[in-house]
Order: C-alpha cells, then structure tokens, then sequence
C-alpha cells in the first residue's frame, strides 16, 4: 500500500528538487533516506546527525504519520 505524503505536513514534493522525490520540507533530504536508515539499523539520532538540517521531530512527524496511516488502512480483525 502507498502512502499518501501529500497529507504529510513534514514533507515536501517540488519538480525538480530531487527529482520530485518526497524531501522533508525546507531541505533536499528524501523521506526515503531515514527509511532506509532505519532498515540499516540506525537510531533516530543517529540519523539526524548524519542528515545537516535533520531534525528530531521531523523524523518523528513522518514516523507518526506513516504509523497512523498504516494503521487506518489496516483491516479489521
């Protein structure tokens, strides 16, 4: 299932800013990277160090939404 970014208020979507890719708002850091870092293991403060401009809540904001999302598209039991 795809999730709706577009109802992300953490992120942003501009043509021809990393190729369109979703990025956390006012940066060039895609959504994709933290997932990504995430997999590989690294904590959130991890990955805020690694990212300049990276903030807590940012990645907080995107974890939640993708959270909430999930959930309301789940299936009942």
């Amino acid at each position: 299932m795809a999730l709706d970014w577009s109802r992300c208020a953490a992120l942003e979507s501009v043509p021809g800013k990393v190729s369109g890719a979703w990025v956390f708002r006012g940066t060039r850091i895609p959504a994709s990277a933290v997932f990504e870092n995430l997999e590989d293991g690294f904590t959130i403060d991890q990955i805020v160090q690694m990212f300049d401009g990276l903030t807590r809540e940012q990645v907080r904001a995107v974890l939640d939404f993708a959270a909430h999302s999930l959930e309301a598209s789940a299936p009942a039991r």
